[in-house]
């Protein structure tokens, strides 16, 4: 049984990813600021350490008892930025990562996987972008610029590190939980334009894809973690409209976004068409191809 500590365990990404690897029969040890998880009760394979993992401390101790550290940490960028909060978002993903980094023995061959985001490309418009893509220059690119580069830094001590560039994540909670309210009361619609590309993927395949990096040994850098078939604003909009049984036909205008949104909502009107070329050249199956059936398995019920 491999021992897997997860950082940022109590999150929404954290919370499916740890249930999904200890029916797995994994064994998992979750970090995070709570002072206690569900999973403590529910799992004799689940440890809880309550910790803040920007601060030095007893849980960097825990680290040489794991085969692989999933490092998810990292405070909602889903608020409005004022300058301490951005600089929370950016302490919160740097400083988690460079003290589990330092924290790992060298040698011990270990494996590291460090979340970051397709936010790193910044806004592209129509353009393809994989894994060589390069990458952005606005707020979010330079936070997910020095956060994959604090986790790579891992390498110097022999340890298989894996970048997962995320896209938006659909299940129930998460960025879903933020939109359905609109479409529920019939005031859905895309943001913007609507002719944005919309980065997302489904729980399920985020979770398989996680355990395909951990157990394929020769697998290691940057994966893009999204869904294979990119979609725009106003399909995504659509299809969930679709899935809810509700209109998508009241757009947020693109002024009224970045007027009471401020930076984030410069942020959310970004274009980011990227596909999962590594995942998919080694072998990574998706269960949900499109999100027009990921949505209908999210809102089945």
């Amino acid at each position: 049984m491999k021992n897997i500590m997860i950082t940022g365990a109590s999150g929404f990404i954290g919370k499916n990813l740890s249930r999904y690897l200890l029916l797995k029969n994994y064994h998992v040890s979750g970090v995070g600021t709570s002072k206690n998880h569900p999973f403590s009760k529910e799992f004799m394979n689940f440890e809880w350490i309550s910790a803040d993992t920007t601060v030095q401390g007893d849980w960097q101790e825990k680290i040489d008892q794991a085969d692989t550290i999933i490092n998810l940490t990292g405070k909602s960028i889903f608020s409005y930025w004022t300058p301490k909060y951005k600089q929370d978002i950016y302490n919160s993903r740097i400083l988690t990562t460079r003290h589990i980094v330092q924290a790992i023995k060298n040698g011990t061959g270990k494996q590291l996987l460090s979340a970051s985001a397709v936010g790193i490309y910044g806004h592209c418009g129509d353009a393809l972008l994989n894994e060589d893509s390069e990458p952005g220059e606005d707020f979010l690119a330079h936070v997910c610029r020095d956060w994959e580069n604090e986790a790579l830094k891992a390498k110097d001590k022999n340890v298989r590190v894996s970048i997962l560039r995320l896209g938006v994540v659909l299940g129930n909670g998460g960025a879903l939980s933020t939109m359905v309210p609109a479409f529920k009361f019939f005031a859905g619609g895309p943001l913007g334009s609507g002719k944005q590309w919309f980065p997302w993927v489904h729980i399920k395949d985020l979770e398989q894809a996680v355990e395909f990096i951990i157990e394929e040994q020769d697998l290691a850098g940057v994966f893009n973690l999204v869904g294979p078939q990119p979609v725009q604003q106003k399909q995504l909009a659509k299809s969930l409209g679709r899935a809810l049984n509700r209109p998508a036909f009241m757009p947020a205008p693109a002024c009224v976004i970045r007027l009471f949104m401020g930076e984030l909502g410069k942020s959310l009107l970004q274009s980011q068409k990227v596909v999962p070329t590594r995942l998919i050249q080694s072998g990574c199956d998706f269960e949900f191809k499109t999100v027009e059936d990921a949505l209908k398995d999210i809102f089945k019920k």
